[in-house]
C-alpha cells in the first residue's frame, strides 16, 4: 500500500520530487521498495563512512537503549564522557574539550557563539565557498547562495575569496599557486580591523560547494595570520572528518591544528544524529569562570554517544584512515585516466576518499558543463549525465556541474569498478551532447 508522503523535504521544490523509497541498507548498498539495489557513491551525505547495517555499530545502540536510552544534559553518562575521552586521544594538539550537539549545524553554531564569548569579539571571517549549516548562524557564515533563501542573516559574518585553483581570479593561468587566496585572507582581516574579528572559520577541504581541497601553504598561512592578530581559527569538519581524507581529520592531511573544530556526520556515520565543537584546552579555560551561555535538550544523549563510541572503534580497528589513503589514492588516478578519454571533464579534484569531477563544456573556456552558484534546473546537458548514471542505480553527490564521490570508506574494489562504470557511462552521455 503507497503511503501519502506529507514530508516537506530540505533543499527542493515540493512539487517536482519524486522521491526514492528506501526500505533497507547494507554496506555499500540500499535497497528501494520494489527490491532493487543501489549503490551508495556518496555515503548519502558523506557520511555513512563505515557502510550500511555495521553490526558492531548497530549493537552499540542496542545495548544502550537496553540501558539508559535518556538522560538530560546536565548528567554525565558513561557513553558520552568516553566519547569525548576518545575524541580528545584522535585530535591533534590540545583540542581535549567537548561540546556535543545535535548535528553539524549547531556544532558550527556553537563554535562562533564559543569564538565571540571567549574573545569579546564579534566578526566571523568564512569564504564565499562555504556551506556551514541553516540554522541562522550557521546560514550566515555561509557563503554560497543556499545563504540567500535566510537573508537576512545574522550580523557579524564577513566573506573573503577561496583557494579554488582550477576557477582562481589570481592564479588559474600561472604555472604554479602564488597563494594570493591567502593574501585575500588577510587583506579581508586588515579591512575589517582584525581586533574586531573573533575567528577565521573555513572548511579545509570545500564541502559541496566544490569538494575543492586547499593549496599546499594556504592553511599553514591562515593559523599564522590568526596567531598574528589574537583570531581563533575554526576548522568546519564536519564533512572531512574521521578518516575520509585518509587522516582522521582534514587539517592533519596539512599539519594545521585550529583552535575550534566542528564535527558530525562521520562522528556516528550518520546512524544516530550527533554532532561535536571540540575546544582546545586554552579556549576552554576561558568558561572556568565564566557562563557558558548555551545549551541543548539532547546534547550528549547516550544513544548517540555510544553509536560514536562504536563507530570510532570501527575506524581504529579496521584501519579506515589507512584504507581511505589507498583507495583514494587509486580512486584519483582511476578518475584522471577517465578524463583523458572525456573533454567534458574539465578537472578532476580531491583528497582520500573525496573526489570530485568538475564538468565543463569546453576546456578551453572552462564554461561550466551547467551552471554553478544557483538552485536552478541542471542544463539538458547535465540532465543527461544525472540520468546515465542513475539508471545504473549508482548515487554520487550532484550539484551544479559536479560530481561528487564520498562513498563509505569501507567499499570494496569490485564496487568501485561497478560505480565508476557507470560515472563513465555519465560522461559519455556529457560528450555526445557536447558533439
Amino acid at each position: 500500500m503507497a503511503l501519502d508522503d506529507r514530508r516537506l523535504y530540505p533543499w527542493a521544490v515540493q512539487g517536482s520530487l519524486s522521491p526514492l523509497m528506501v526500505t533497507g541498507a547494507q554496506g555499500s548498498w540500499f535497497f528501494d521498495a520494489e527490491g532493487n539495489r543501489h549503490l551508495d557513491l556518496a555515503a548519502q551525505l558523506a557520511y555513512m563512512n563505515v557502510g550500511h547495517g555495521h553490526p558492531k555499530v548497530v549493537e552499540a545502540i542496542r545495548r544502550q537503549a537496553a540501558e539508559l536510552p535518556v538522560i538530560g544534559p546536565n548528567f554525565a553518562n558513561r557513553p558520552a564522557a568516553r566519547l569525548a575521552e576518545m575524541l580528545a586521544e584522535v585530535t591533534s594538539g590540545d583540542l581535549n574539550r567537548t561540546f556535543f550537539t545535535n548535528g553539524g549545524t549547531e556544532a558550527n553554531e556553537y563554535a562562533i557563539r564559543i569564538a565571540r564569548q571567549s574573545t569579546g569579539r564579534q566578526k566571523i571571517v568564512t569564504r564565499y565557498q562555504s556551506y556551514h549549516g541553516s540554522t541562522l548562524g550557521s546560514i550566515s557564515a555561509t557563503g554560497e547562495n543556499r545563504r540567500t533563501y535566510a537573508e537576512p542573516g545574522g550580523a557579524g559574518f564577513v566573506k573573503t575569496l577561496d583557494p579554488y585553483r582550477y576557477r582562481c581570479p589570481f592564479c588559474r593561468d600561472r604555472d604554479a599557486c602564488t597563494l594570493a587566496c591567502a593574501d585575500a585572507v588577510e587583506q579581508t582581516l586588515v579591512g575589517e580591523g582584525p581586533e574586531t574579528v573573533a575567528a577565521v572559520m573555513v572548511e579545509p577541504v570545500t564541502g559541496l560547494s566544490g569538494f575543492v581541497p586547499p593549496p599546499d601553504g594556504y592553511l599553514k598561512r591562515l593559523r599564522e595570520l590568526c596567531d598574528r592578530h589574537g583570531i581563533l581559527l575554526i576548522f568546519d569538519e564536519v564533512i572531512t572528518g574521521f578518516c575520509r581524507t585518509g587522516r582522521w581529520f582534514g587539517g592533519q592531511v596539512w599539519n594545521v591544528t585550529p583552535d575550534l573544530m566542528t564535527v558530525a556526520k562521520g562522528i556516528t556515520a550518520g546512524y544516530l544524529p550527533l554532532g561535536a565543537t571540540i575546544v582546545s584546552d586554552r579556549v576552554a579555560a576561558y568558561f572556568d569562570d565564566h557562563y557558558l551561555g548555551g545549551g541543548l535538550t539532547y546534547a550528549a544523549h547516550p544513544l548517540a554517544c555510544a553509536a560514536g563510541c562504536a563507530t570510532l572503534e570501527v575506524y581504529l580497528e579496521e584501519e579506515l584512515a589507512t584504507r581511505a589513503a589507498e583507495l583514494g589514492a587509486s580512486l584519483l588516478v582511476r578518475l584522471r585516466e577517465m578524463a583523458e578519454r572525456h573533454p567534458c571533464v574539465g578537472e578532476v579534484r580531491g583528497v582520500g576518499m573525496l573526489a570530485c569531477l568538475e564538468l565543463v563544456s569546453d576546456r578551453e573556456t572552462r564554461e561550466p558543463l551547467s551552471p554553478q552558484r544557483t538552485e536552478a534546473p541542471v542544463t539538458p546537458a547535465m540532465a543527461e549525465v544525472r540520468k546515465a548514471i542513475l539508471a545504473r542505480r549508482v548515487w554520487p553527490l550532484f550539484r551544479w556541474n559536479l560530481i561528487g564521490l564520498t562513498p563509505p570508506l569501507t567499499l570494496s574494489e569490485a564496487e568501485l569498478d561497478e560505480g565508476l562504470a557507470a560515472v563513465e557511462a555519465g560522461l559519455t552521455a556529457a560528450d555526445l551532447t557536447l558533439r
